[in-house]
């Protein structure tokens, strides 16, 4: 979801944040996406979370309409015809763009198309950015038709119609209830269960139990067992955590690479999300004074843009991605003028 750059670098040489730089690239993003984001139509309310909540992140959202964009998102809902329909297997969510809303009815499939619990994530997020009521909302169709994702082992699949099934979702499920304030729609005890059987052999955690540790599944676990109130600000100290706390901090800590920016995995090369993904973890755990500051700094403004925002490594152009977790990464370094992250929700304390 990044683009390569064939002429000149667009990377800044500026040593410093550029915030209004990166301000006029999220407006425009969000007025227009370049044709290159046309394969990407089907993550299009992501694409929108990326943009709303970089915006929020940089202090910036004061120009968005957030009525016309509360009622846009919350168009793309996925509604049951009938009390009966809530147990008819269908997960009542919200669909990731317009055409996914439409049925296929023309290769066999059912006509009653179901949410995504990505998007279903990403629709509450910007919701609650934009200062909507998230009391005020029909929650119960989400609620009910989403314990029908949650499988025997504890993890979740992100449609009704069958999946991949592996932490990331996990974590959806537990960002969407923790946003309802509603723990109905998820058994937290088999989730947990589920994350600790992911925690690896160096302390790191995989997508799924038995794989290799990822900065990203790193995150996810983490920031899932806070949601659910299995750890909290006194971790490290605390006596019986679920997961191995020391290991997961050592492999983390040794994510950062000698570029001062951070990997994703052993032997792979610094991407500016993990920045944020690791740094999140390591913000969670208490332990982000621990990483060099200043060297991550550093490597990241080797990836923001002339354009502004941020590409994945030096020398490629800016993709919305890559640019919303550099500002994330930016508001976990406490840069003078962003907003403060809830990083167990991926957003702004509202």
């Amino acid at each position: 979801m990044y683009m390569e750059s064939s002429g000149p670098s667009s990377s800044s040489s500026s040593s410093s944040f550029d915030r209004d730089r990166h301000v006029r690239f999220l407006e425009m993003m969000l007025d227009a996406l370049p044709s290159e984001y046309q394969e990407q139509e089907i993550n299009r309310l992501t694409l929108a979370y990326f943009a709303i909540s970089g915006l929020q992140i940089l202090d910036a959202l004061d120009q968005v309409d957030r009525e016309r964009i509360a009622n846009w998102v919350l168009s793309f809902q996925a509604r049951p015809r009938n009390k009966s329909d809530l147990y008819n297997g269908v997960f009542y969510g919200f669909h990731g763009s317009r055409s996914s809303q439409f049925p296929l009815e023309d290769v066999g499939v059912s006509s009653q198309i179901g949410g995504h619990l990505a998007s279903t994530y990403c629709a509450l997020a910007i919701l609650k950015i934009v200062g909507y009521d998230l009391s005020s909302m029909d929650s119960e169709p989400i609620l009910i038709s989403m314990k029908n994702l949650q499988q025997f082992d504890g993890s979740f699949m992100p449609v009704h119609t069958g999946a991949e099934k592996d932490l990331r979702f996990v974590f959806c499920a537990a960002a969407i209830c923790f946003m309802l304030n509603n723990w109905s729609g998820m058994d937290k005890e088999k989730a947990k269960e589920y994350i600790v059987n992911c925690q690896s052999y160096d302390g790191g955690f995989g997508l799924v139990p038995g794989s290799e540790s990822h900065g990203g599944a790193a995150y996810c676990a983490v920031a899932a067992l806070r949601l659910m109130g299995f750890i909290n600000d006194d971790l490290l100290e605390c006596t019986l955590p679920p997961i191995d706390v020391p290991m997961l901090l050592e492999w983390s800590l040794q994510r950062q690479a000698p570029d001062g920016g951070f990997q994703g995995r052993t032997n792979k090369a610094s991407d500016t999300c993990y920045a944020f993904w690791v740094g999140g973890v390591l913000k969670t755990l208490g332990a982000h004074h621990f990483i060099d500051r200043d060297a991550l700094r550093e490597f990241l403004l080797t990836c923001q843009s002339k354009y502004g925002g941020f590409s994945k490594v030096p020398k490629q152009l800016p993709d919305l991605y890559h640019s919303f977790y550099g500002f994330s990464a930016f508001s976990l370094l406490e840069e003078p003028g962003l907003k403060q992250l809830c990083v167990e929700l991926g957003i702004t304390y509202i």
